[in-house]
């Protein structure tokens, strides 16, 4: 189980995520599609993969809004707590009693821990919700699906081609899927060449810095690394190839349902 506190403002929202010893992370998520995407990411993150989305219990101030809908058509357990009983909380455990937003979504996260059965979870019931309820699922499904490959995937290339960690951070961009698509050896990867590289990045959409990009590419996936035992290397490879595919396809699907889901996010509810 995670508890999450969500502090919203109208651009963005401090989240804290807890499971239910304490605190584990925090983080500030833009509003909107990008911010919910990111969420799912986290959750998918920190949430054992055998879990289902009502084990995520999410305490926010508001019951209204697009990116509230969205929480609940994904199948996590919203609790709408009154700001009033937010700033009562405050007072009682925190030391000053002053309010800010990363402070407020820890009280809201222990809120969820500790109180939760003072509270009742939301159910989508509103015109927004209806709206968006089986694309917003089918999108945090997609992602997390898409975050368990990437973990795999990272995984996979710890065992054999540390070198690509290096040069790409994040797995799912298309600059490295691209790039490990081409070379998901590391004897492939040093065997690219600067116009090579240069080309792959086109090919996947950079338009700014594509010299300068892939020249830290080839630097990072030319330095020196432990090798695989030989006999290895080509059954790692085939793995990284058929992972870089399903992630690929499941970037592209991720952006689809996306689009479906970012049309619940024209309107939403305005915070004093």
């Amino acid at each position: 189980m995670l508890l999450v506190g969500d502090d919203w403002a109208e651009a963005y929202h401090d989240i804290e995520i807890e499971d239910e010893s304490g605190r584990r992370l925090a983080d500030r998520l833009p509003e909107g599609l990008a911010g919910i995407s990111r969420f799912h990411e986290l959750v998918a993150d920190h949430l054992d993969p055998d879990s289902e989305p009502s084990e995520v219990l999410v305490g926010i101030e508001t019951d209204r809004g697009p990116w509230v809908q969205a929480l609940v058509a994904a199948g996590y357990s919203v609790y709408p707590i009154n700001p009033f009983q937010v700033s009562r909380y405050r007072d009682r455990h925190a030391a000053s009693g002053a309010k800010s937003d990363p402070g407020d979504a820890h009280v809201l996260a222990e809120i969820v821990r500790l109180d939760r059965a003072h509270h009742r979870p939301l159910t989508g019931d509103s015109d927004i919700a209806e709206h968006v309820k089986a694309a917003a699922r089918a999108h945090q499904s997609m992602i997390w699906s898409r975050q368990r490959q990437v973990n795999t995937l990272r995984s996979t290339l710890r065992e054999f081609y540390p070198a690509a960690l290096t040069a790409f951070g994040d797995l799912a961009s298309a600059d490295a899927l691209a790039v490990l698509a081409a070379a998901p050896s590391p004897e492939q990867g040093r065997r690219l060449t600067q116009r090579r590289v240069e080309t792959l990045l086109a090919q996947a959409g950079r338009q700014r810095n594509i010299t300068a990009k892939a020249t830290a590419i080839r630097a990072a996936l030319n330095t020196d690394q432990l090798a695989a035992r030989p006999g290895v290397v080509g059954a790692y490879a085939a793995s990284v190839s058929a992972l870089v595919a399903v992630i690929t396809v499941m970037v592209t699907q991720t952006e689809v349902l996306a689009g479906q889901v970012e049309q619940g996010f024209s309107r939403g509810p305005v915070k004093n």
